[in-house]
């Protein structure tokens, strides 16, 4: 009977290798040198502390290097197209938010790519809270002061630097009923001193990065865009609490994607590396840190919620009249 249950395993097997040999021998060896991360944001940016901090574990569980490219540029859809052109072999990956995988579609016209048609989804890694701030010197110290401010100055002025943080703002302008001017920066520190000395008047910003100006005492938070406070800004209300009843949730996730075409066998793999680092302790205390919150979910469950999140960006792009530029 053991003979017959060894024989029937190993029928199995060759049956298995025989429809997918290929791709199971090439997950094996994989990787057998370095992979590449890319981020569409600058050094120093949130996304660029989420994306090292993660290679820096995926490195130490597979045994190879992982190298951080930063192609910042189009609030990240130039690393977007770089990934969609590579080779779909698992050693070119990328690290990218919801905002770019369910929100550019309604922002951008002829985008060169479809996230749905051009990448695979890996496995998810962080949701970051986003925050409404003005500089520290500034007079405003709440969310109605500042609406009650923006309602009487039709020059006021918001910066932002991805699609989260402009549709945020957008929807807040949407349900106050105003008029504001939209300054596009490159990355957050850029907007700090622009803050500080009156040239924009607020932003939304990614908790990532916002989160240590804030504590440094270079940002005043007003309220997190998100629909619970988060335990790193335990004092910060959310935008509902603040008063704006009507606010929808706005948080960044962010997910591992890959090109369209990698076997499965190899994304199955490199899921499973970032299973464990989502679930480490030292993984949630370091995103905690950060304002954000660990995010578990492999492929299937990512692809998922991609497509829950392109029907809420529709929505609420809609409501708050977005027109793709």
């Amino acid at each position: 009977m053991l003979t017959n249950r060894i024989a029937r395993a190993l029928l199995a097997v060759g049956l298995l290798a025989g429809v997918s040999g290929p791709a199971f021998a090439q997950a094996q060896d994989f990787p057998n040198k370095a992979i590449h991360a890319y981020v569409g944001f600058p050094p120093g940016s949130g996304a660029d502390i989420i994306g090292r901090y993660f290679s820096r574990k995926l490195s130490e569980l597979s045994g190879k290097p992982v190298v951080v490219e930063n192609k910042p540029g189009a609030t990240s859809n130039i690393a977007l197209g770089i990934v969609q052109k590579a080779k779909p072999d698992g050693y070119t990956i990328l690290y990218s938010a919801n905002s770019n995988m369910a929100g550019s579609r309604f922002l951008f016209k002829d985008l060169p790519f479809d996230t749905q048609k051009d990448f695979v989804p890996i496995a998810q890694m962080t949701q970051t809270t986003f925050m409404l701030v003005v500089a520290p010197n500034s007079p405003i110290k709440s969310i109605s002061e500042l609406t009650t401010m923006l309602r009487s100055n039709d020059r006021a002025k918001f910066a932002y630097t991805n699609q989260t943080s402009q549709l945020a703002t957008e929807f807040y302008k949407s349900i106050i009923g105003v008029n504001t001017t939209p300054v596009s920066y490159k990355t957050s520190a850029d907007t700090i001193g622009d803050l500080a000395n009156g040239s924009v008047d607020f932003m939304v910003i990614d908790g990532t990065f916002g989160s240590g100006q804030v504590k440094a005492g270079r940002l005043r938070p007003l309220a997190v865009t998100t629909a619970q406070r988060h335990p790193a800004l335990p004092d910060v209300p959310t935008m509902r609490e603040a008063g704006v009843s009507e606010y929808d949730e706005f948080a960044s996730w962010w997910a591992a994607w890959a090109p369209a075409g990698t076997p499965r066998p190899i994304i199955d793999k490199l899921a499973g590396w970032f299973g464990e680092i989502t679930r480490m302790d030292e993984t949630r205390e370091f995103l905690v840190a950060v304002a954000g919150t660990p995010q578990t979910g492999g492929p299937d469950a990512t692809a998922e919620r991609l497509v829950r999140e392109i029907a809420k960006w529709d929505r609420v792009t809609k409501a708050a009249g977005v027109v793709p530029q």
